[in-house]
Formats: C-alpha cells, structure tokens, sequence
C-alpha cells in the first residue's frame, strides 16, 4: 500500500486565528466537530489547501492566497457551486460541506469540502516510488480514460453550462491570456511576445463544448492507494468551465514533458518517469476513445504552454510586487522563458 497525500505544519504567515474559525463553523457548520489541529496540503502554485483535523474526521478548507484578486481562478462561492453540481453525475469529487463569503472570518472567502484520502503523484515524491513502468503506464492511460469521462458529462442536465460561454471561446480565451501577460509583464521575452501574435492569428476549427477542467495534470487526481492505476477522486476546479475540449487536452500536454527534455522540467511534473504515454500516444488515445477530430492539435499545444508561461508570470509579478514571500515563486522566470522557448520550437518543427 503506498503512503497517503499528507499535509505539513504550516508555516509562520500561514496561521491563522483559529479560534475565530472554530467558532464560525460552530455556528454554520456544527457537525464539523471541535477543531484540534490545522495543517496545510504541500504543492501547487494557486489557491491553498488546509486539512482541518476533528475529534473524528478530517476536513479540507480552501481559500485564495494573500494579494489575488477576487477573479474566477480565486473565487471560492464559483468552485464550490461547481463541485456541488458535479456531484450527482460524477463520483470522483469530494462533498462540499460548507460555502463562507465573508472575508473577515479568516482573512478571506473559503469553503469546507470533506477530505479524499489516498495517493497524489507529484514531481517531488513520485520519481523515489519506483513505480513499475508497466504501472506507470496503466495510470497514464487512467488518467486519459478518466479526461473522457469528464469530457462526456452532460453540460446541459448538470447545469453546468451556467460556468462557461461555448461560443467564441478559444478566441475569448486568446485575447484574455495575452491581455493578462502584458498586465503582468515583468521582462521582454520575445518568445512570448511571438507567441501573443500567432495565437491571435491562428485560431483552430470549432469543436463542440464540453465540460472542462482547465488544469487536469496527475497532482489534481487521487488515486487509490491499493491500486494506482484506480482514480478515486479529481481536485482544483477552480478554473472549471464549459468550451472547447481541446483547449482543455492542450492544457494537460503542456504540462507533459517527456524524457529527454530539459531537466528542469522534471522539477515540475513526473510525465518523463519510464511507462507514461508520449504526448502523441495521449492525443491518439484520446482521439480513439472520443472521435474528435485532433488535427489541429498543435495550436492547443501551443496554447496550454503560453497560458502555463503566463500563470507563472502573474505569480511571479505577484511575488515581485512583495505579495508573497514563497521563495518559489521568485524563481519562476527562468520557466516563463523555458516555456515560451517549447512553444517557438514546437511551432517551427510543427509538432506537439
């Protein structure tokens, strides 16, 4: 059996007045039980996740990060409805419990879901599993496997379509990222300078909406710790929307980086460990169990990279204007530049 996901102790400018929370939810939320003890999930770059331990039972509070604004990626009211929708229809979602929009309980809107136990495989614990390739793959090929069930899920009967506006999309999508990179512009970088132009110019034939997740990448998914390639349950729904699928395919492969690539790369993602799926074999097993047409795959690509390279600039103006002490965050640059760089050069050899 392999180790479950566990949270850390927080640290100095993560606490928070416990007390107050306690007793806000012993007003709303009774049957969370008295809180003994708070912890924080480690990794990602956007909202933060707290585990909040009872007598007996654990908890999961998110909330948005010190310094970002109040938009669809924070908004913890619009994550929370879409998870409540999801549920009926798909079993991989943890329940929300509880939805608080005032901001002076804890500093900011938050809300309680409870907590999925099992495996999340991330760059910084996954590569020392020693996971089998012949595993490894069968999870790769889980992870696509579950990309469709979300993608076949009625927009219209889960009123889902509510969180998203299909038509135009992709070009709402275009003009929003390069609007947002040169808000959050920092340095010149001519690769993404490059990349804003041919997106813009580009864009690729129509597919019909489907629900999205807009970041699906292993470390949003848990998996059972008595069988990896099983997934129980699917994180950070922050971004979750209704449009083109591929936009949504496109996000996931920029985050799949195979071996070979440059080595910072696997920094931040596990896709290069021996048994995962090349790019290409991802696109051609999703094609194959969807019947989309994936022609015009690279402009997807391209996109996911450019839209990666712009969240890293946002955080990475973020940190620069003194809004976060994580030193992570004041090292992202040098990835901007190496993300923009993969989609130059996938451009130019015409292929993901």
């Amino acid at each position: 059996m392999m180790q479950l996901d566990q949270p850390i102790p927080l640290k100095p400018g993560e606490v928070f007045d416990i007390a107050t929370l306690h007793n806000y939810l012993q007003d709303h939320v009774a049957s969370i039980g008295n809180i003994i003890g708070i912890t924080r999930f480690p990794g990602g770059y956007s909202n933060i996740t707290y585990c909040i331990e009872t007598a007996d039972k654990e908890w999961v509070l998110r909330m948005p990060p010190a310094g970002a604004q109040i938009q669809s990626a924070h908004d913890m009211g619009r994550e929370f409805r879409v998870i409540g929708l999801l549920q009926p229809h798909y079993q991989k979602v943890p329940e929300v419990v509880h939805y608080c929009e005032n901001a002076a309980v804890i500093g900011a809107p938050f809300y309680i879901m409870e907590r999925i136990k099992g495996v999340i495989l991330r760059a910084g614990n996954a590569p020392s599993m020693q996971i089998d390739p012949t595993l490894m793959r069968q999870i790769s090929i889980a992870l696509v496997d579950n990309f469709v069930e979300l993608h076949s899920i009625d927009i219209i009967k889960t009123q889902l379509i509510e969180f998203g506006k299909p038509n135009g999309y992709v070009n709402r999508q275009v003009s929003g990222w390069v609007k947002r990179y040169y808000a959050a512009e920092t340095d010149t970088i001519d690769h993404m300078n490059r990349m804003a132009e041919w997106l813009s110019k580009n864009f690729p034939r129509d597919q019909l909406p489907t629900f999205l997740h807009n970041d699906y990448k292993y470390d949003n998914v848990i998996l059972d710790p008595n069988d990896l390639s099983k997934i129980i349950g699917v994180l950070d729904w922050e971004m979750a929307t209704v449009g083109d699928p591929l936009m949504d395919v496109g996000a996931s492969l920029a985050y799949w980086f195979e071996a070979g690539e440059e080595a910072i790369l696997k920094n931040y993602n596990l896709t290069w460990l021996p048994g995962n799926l090349s790019r290409k074999e991802w696109v051609d097993c999703y094609a194959e169990k969807t019947g989309r047409d994936v022609s015009d795959i690279l402009f997807y690509y391209i996109f996911g990279l450019f839209k990666n390279a712009v969240i890293g600039q946002q955080i990475y103006h973020r940190w620069k204007q003194g809004n976060s002490n994580d030193n992570r965050f004041g090292a992202l640059l040098p990835l901007i530049k190496l993300l923009s760089f993969k989609a130059v050069n996938a451009l130019e050899r015409n292929s993901i």
